[in-house]
This record gives C-alpha cells, sequence and structure tokens, in this order.
C-alpha cells in the first residue's frame, strides 16, 4: 500500500519525546536522522544519543486522516519545539526487500559466510550458510548475531546436538549445521520465524534431514538436553529462562546468550549462576556482550 512520510526537523533534546507522540499520531515506523553534518561517536551503554539538529521520520498509512497530525505539527511549530515539517507520498514497494539490498555476504571468523539467497557466495569452497531472513530477525549484521556466528566457527567441533532458541530466521542453528552440528532444534513463539528457518533450511538442502523446529511449550517434549543451547534475544527473557534453560542442559553444555547490554551482563549471569560457570571477560562489540557459560 501507498505510504506518507512525514519529516520534521527538531533539537536533540526533543526527539524522542517527538517519536513518542508519532507513534500515538499511527506512526507505523519511526527513524532520526542528521539533519547537519555532526558525528555522533560511541554512546555510553543503553543512551540514546541524537544530532544536535535531529530530523524525525515517521511513516503513515496513506488512509489516515492527517488533521489531527497537522494540528500537532503546528502547535508544535508555533512553540519552536519543531522546523521545517514537510510530508511526502511513497508509492507501495516491498520495503522488506529494499531494506535486504542492503545484506550482503560476509564472512564470521575463519570458515564461515553468510550469503543472501539471491546472490552468489564469494567462495565456493567456504562453508556458506544461504539465507533469505524474510519477515524474521537475523542477517548477521546485527553484533549480538555475528558475536554468536563467530563463537560458533571457532567452537562446533565433533558433532554436537544444539538448540537455537528464539531462532529467528534460523541463521545461527543453520550456521551450527553446516558447522558439524548432529542435530539443530530451533525454537521460537513466533510462527514466521519457524516458517523463515524451515525455508532457510530447505535452501541449505545438505543440513536440511538435521533441523526441526518448535515452540518454547514443545521443549518441555525433548527427549535429551542438548551439548550446545544459544539464545541471541533479550536480556529480560533471558533472566526469567534460566532454570528453564538449565534442564535444557547437562553437565558440561555449553550455554551461549547474547542481546545483551554490556550494563546488564552482570545481572543475567547471576540469574544462571546456580546451574552454569561463565567465561570472563565478556566478549564485547559496540554496547553489546556476548555470555560464554559452561553447565556445571
Amino acid at each position: 500500500m501507498p505510504w506518507i512520510e512525514l519529516h520534521v526537523t527538531t533539537t536533540a533534546d526533543y526527539a524522542d519525546s517527538l517519536s513518542d507522540q508519532l507513534a500515538l499520531l499511527g506512526a507505523q515506523a519511526v527513524t532520526f536522522q542528521d539533519a547537519g553534518d555532526q558525528p555522533v561517536y560511541e554512546p555510553a551503554p543503553g543512551a540514546l544519543h541524537f544530532w544536535q539538529e535531529t530530523i524525525v521520520i515517521g511513516l503513515f498509512d496513506h488512509s489516515l486522516k492527517l488533521g489531527p497530525l497537522l494540528a500537532y505539527m503546528e502547535d508544535q511549530r508555533a512553540s519552536g519545539l519543531i522546523k521545517n515539517v514537510h510530508l511526502n507520498d511513497l508509492a507501495d514497494q516491498d520495503w522488506v526487500r529494499v531494506c535486504l539490498e542492503y545484506f550482503k555476504p560476509a564472512r564470521f571468523g575463519k570458515r564461515l559466510w553468510i550469503c543472501p539467497s539471491w546472490q552468489t557466495p564469494p567462495d565456493a569452497l567456504a562453508i556458506n550458510v544461504i539465507l533469505d531472513p524474510g519477515l524474521a530477525f537475523g542477517t548477521g549484521t546485527h553484533p549480538t548475531t555475528s558475536l554468536c556466528l563467530e563463537w560458533l566457527d571457532q567452537h562446533v567441533q565433533g558433532e554436537p546436538v544444539v538448540m537455537d532458541y528464539g531462532c529467528g530466521s534460523g541463521i545461527l542453528g543453520l550456521a551450527a549445521l553446516k558447522l558439524g552440528a548432529k542435530k539443530v532444534t530451533a525454537v521460537d513463539n513466533d510462527p514466521q520465524a519457524l516458517e523463515a528457518t524451515l525455508k532457510n533450511g530447505q535452501r541449505n538442502q545438505d543440513v536440511i534431514a538435521r533441523l526441526s523446529t518448535c515452540f518454547p511449550h514443545e521443549t518441555e517434549l525433548l527427549d535429551s538436553p542438548v551439548d550446545v543451547l544459544i539464545a541471541n534475544i533479550l536480556a529480560e527473557p533471558l533472566i526469567e529462562l534460566a532454570p528453564r534453560f538449565a534442564v535444557l542442559t547437562h553437565a558440561g553444555s555449553d550455554l551461549l546468550l547474547s542481546g545483551i547490554l554490556l550494563e546488564q551482563a552482570e545481572q543475567v549471569m547471576a540469574a544462571y549462576a546456580p546451574w552454569f560457570h561463565f567465561k570472563r571477560p565478556v566478549m564485547q562489540k559496540n554496547e553489546w556482550v556476548r555470555l560464554e557459560g559452561k553447565r556445571l
């Protein structure tokens, strides 16, 4: 469907509040751009850092009645909080596909490549995971995903049984299979993620027979614990899942956790301390960390 794109210039102090208000007025997505040419260096973990002059961009359904939105913009401009308001009509496009144009083949570690399904792998002799994330999370570009892929490249040896908990596109489980895992169970509470994982498994025909998917509650039906459990989700659900992950692993199992900010790492490790010992120092990329645990 067609869209309306609203561009508003404001200050760093007001950008976040304006974003929240646009969401309340019907914005389907809100992004930010630099209104000038001001570099933003690495912020403190968890901090929001906007440019001195920030363009806030809201994306609205073309059928939205614009009266309330335009009235709000006029009030904000009159108060001096915003300026340079304008609207653009956007033609209907496959926005997922447009975003995926930025997804390029990438190497993680020494031997593992993640390759979009619509491009030829740059090294045919490498370990190539062919991937189309569709609507699911996971292309390898996010620091948390790349941290997990790099660990898998270094540590998957023999034929471990692996669980990818919160599988998204299936990227981590498929990488484990390509690197030699005997079996991978991909777990997610989103049916679209499980569908994307299976479709990506079919793109990697040499491993599809060793891949299975299930919803979180179905993990209770598994016959035996796994050798490696990977969970790239967020700190709060990871903390809640600590007792469950203890049941899903055995003495000596590897636990790989990510989706965690540096400032959250100690809290997450404390939740797992009764069952797991963690390697220190933790591995960090930007503000994100990877926690490597061993089942006691």
